[in-house]
């Protein structure tokens, strides 16, 4: 018995400590940099907006947050990377449309699974997307697009076949019936030049990328992908206005961590983002892209957490409408 009592009092004593223990390692964080996997190469919007955050979370957090390109497999490289990587918020993903909800429709083989392997933090950026065409052709809206392509051959570029433009052209054809003839390019900024020559009619893209050229005269852009016509363009009607029920689409970012980060750390990073989100200089540089705010409710973890999976559903009636396959 004496022994037994002294073994109880020994762990009672010791639970306190352990307690206090780990509340001190959760308090201590961060002490060190933090590392930003950004799952594409540098210039694109996913890079520019995770440049964004380091600058502006990390006065918040009293760190360095270091932001490393893992380009590869659409997004998938960079996103293993964080998925394998030790759930202690030292390796955070910057997050998008086709690691998170495209490319489980579209890669066979993919390392981790987007909605276990990961805990969201918050929503940073939405780039609506936009169907702009070539001056030359003869649509100035939707409906006259649609018409036109049952009567003739009409080309839309996106940067690829499994892209987040590419799944939004998929929803717009099976919507209004148009007989449109997809070309995938590789990236984001490739397909702007055929579009912007003629080689392709027209492009289903962010209202970042398409925006300085349509103010340029070079590309008429037909309709948003939005809830609202965009500031800088209001002539632009949205999808919604074009007769395309509660159409919305777009290119999102966000901030995520490994599956089992704690809670407390998760917390604190959301707490950060938030603040980072409310800055003016981080409000005006989204903006000027054509870029919409993201509201608050999604800038959490529980709300970028639902975002995701709402994504991940509609993409998968997508690629079902589509008849696509992961190879």
């Amino acid at each position: 018995m004496t022994l037994s009592r002294r073994s109880l009092l020994a762990t009672l004593a010791a639970a306190p400590f352990a307690t206090l223990l780990s509340r001190s390692v959760l308090a201590a964080y961060p002490d060190r940099p933090i590392r930003l996997i950004v799952p594409f190469a540098a210039g694109g919007n996913a890079d520019l907006v995770g440049r964004l955050l380091s600058e502006t979370m990390a006065p918040t957090l009293g760190q360095s947050m270091v932001v490393e390109n893992r380009a590869g497999a659409g997004g998938s490289v960079g996103a293993a990377v964080v998925a394998t990587s030790a759930p202690d918020g030292y390796t955070l993903l910057i997050g998008s449309n086709g690691p998170l909800t495209v490319n489980p429709f579209m890669q066979a083989k993919l390392a981790y699974d987007p909605l276990k392997d990961f805990v969201a933090v918050g929503l940073a950026n939405l780039a609506p997307h936009v169907l702009a065409v070539n001056p030359a052709v003869p649509a100035n809206n939707v409906a006259e697009l649609v018409a036109l392509s049952k009567q003739q051959a009409v080309t839309i570029a996106s940067s690829g076949t499994g892209s987040a433009g590419r799944m939004t052209l998929v929803r717009f054809m099976t919507m209004t019936g148009a007989t449109l003839t997809h070309v995938p390019y590789k990236g984001g900024s490739t397909p702007v030049p055929d579009t912007l020559s003629g080689v392709v009619n027209g492009i289903m893209t962010e209202m970042s990328t398409a925006l300085p050229h349509h103010k340029g005269g070079k590309l008429r852009i037909l309709a948003v992908a939005s809830a609202q016509r965009p500031a800088l363009a209001p002539e632009v009607p949205t999808m919604i206005e074009a007769g395309l029920k509660d159409f919305l689409a777009a290119s999102y970012v966000g901030l995520l961590a490994p599956a089992k980060t704690a809670p407390d750390v998760v917390a604190m990073l959301e707490q950060a983002l938030a603040k980072a989100l409310a800055a003016k200089l981080v409000q005006e540089r989204f903006l000027s892209t054509g870029a919409e705010l993201v509201p608050e409710p999604l800038q959490s973890s529980a709300g970028f957490g639902e975002y995701i999976r709402k994504e991940f559903a509609a993409t998968r009636e997508a690629a079902n409408a589509a008849g696509l396959k992961p190879e």
